[in-house]
């Protein structure tokens, strides 16, 4: 008999040395109150809309191992898939080369090498996420997707009190005027609308290239909204978000020591390091890494392509 509080399934994973769990899960986490995923006791809890049915993960340290539990129908899909969930998956291979180029580069790759990129293997709830990040504040953003979860609230398996995302056949059903309250606009409300109708086709997408071509095929959705869905759907480690109002500041100053760039400099920056360019982004704002603050104070995020 099962309780709700016992596992359906389990599995142990091994960790490489000095992997550094708490950091490499965090990208699936909005902030530390998250209603559908987050750190708790050390525990990392993730609720999600398998292909197998609802589900919680549950990741726990245990000396150089994870322990992998899930809960609900979705259980065996979510244990299958623990190892990619906590970036084990994460492919490595020629980023040291290319970051011993640059010895910026190459002090983070040693600075942060227990850290590890995840994939989630689940495309909507990041489509969700990026759309409502889309021209707002960070606090914008998390409002409006905190809400809309809650609005469309639906309890996940498992022990901890977490919320499933929004199924988007609901989503896709839903007029504006239901996100307004949120303070989401007409225009990211039916680009959600709009990604919600084809998320079994983005779903089905075997790589994170036929996913950006699909998901650039929506209109509302643009180069920036596309690699941040697919740098943590596909653990795509070479997907830069072009169009960020910081990351090109970032990159030109990091690499360059130029305390601002565009997108074609900060592009041409990180070619050397083509199949990470990503992963340098990342590596970067793991560091803190910012460039000089100067100039006419500006808004937190202003994308020039969604």
């Amino acid at each position: 008999m099962v309780t709700g509080k016992e596992p359906n399934a389990r599995r142990v994973l091994g960790t490489p040395p000095g992997y550094r769990f708490a950091a490499s899960v965090r990208p699936l986490t909005f902030s530390p109150y998250d209603p559908c995923a987050r750190i708790v006791a050390g525990v990392f809890w993730w609720a999600a809309r398998t292909p197998d049915g609802p589900a919680t993960l549950a990741l726990r340290p245990e000396g150089a191992d994870l322990v992998a539990e899930g809960h609900g129908p979705g259980a065996g899909w979510m244990v299958e898939h623990a190892d990619a969930v906590a970036g084990l998956r994460d492919d490595l291979t020629g980023f040291a080369d290319l970051a011993a180029a640059h010895s910026v580069v190459a002090r983070l790759a040693s600075q942060q090498a227990g850290l590890r990129m995840p994939t989630s293997g689940l495309v909507f709830p990041r489509v969700l996420r990026a759309v409502l990040e889309q021209k707002v504040t960070g606090k914008e953003a998390y409002r409006g997707y905190a809400a809309t979860v809650r609005h469309f609230a639906e309890p996940a398996p498992g022990p901890v009190r977490l919320l499933l995302p929004p199924d988007p056949a609901v989503i896709a059903a839903a007029p504006y005027w239901v996100f307004h309250p949120f303070g989401v606009e007409q225009r990211r409300a039916e680009t959600l609308t709009r990604a919600a109708r084809v998320a079994d086709r983005l779903q089905r997408c075997t790589d994170a290239t036929e996913a950006t071509r699909l998901l650039l095929s929506i209109p509302g959705i643009g180069p920036w909204t596309a690699a941040e869905v697919v740098r943590v759907a596909y653990g795509d480690a070479d997907a830069v978000s072009v169009g960020d109002y910081h990351v090109p500041n970032t990159v030109a100053w990091a690499l360059a020591g130029e305390p601002r760039g565009n997108d074609a400099r900060m592009l041409e920056l990180l070619e050397p390091f083509r199949g990470h360019r990503g992963r340098v982004c990342w590596l970067l704002e793991a560091a803190a890494v910012q460039a000089p603050k100067f100039g006419p104070r500006a808004p937190i995020r202003s994308f020039a392509h969604y």
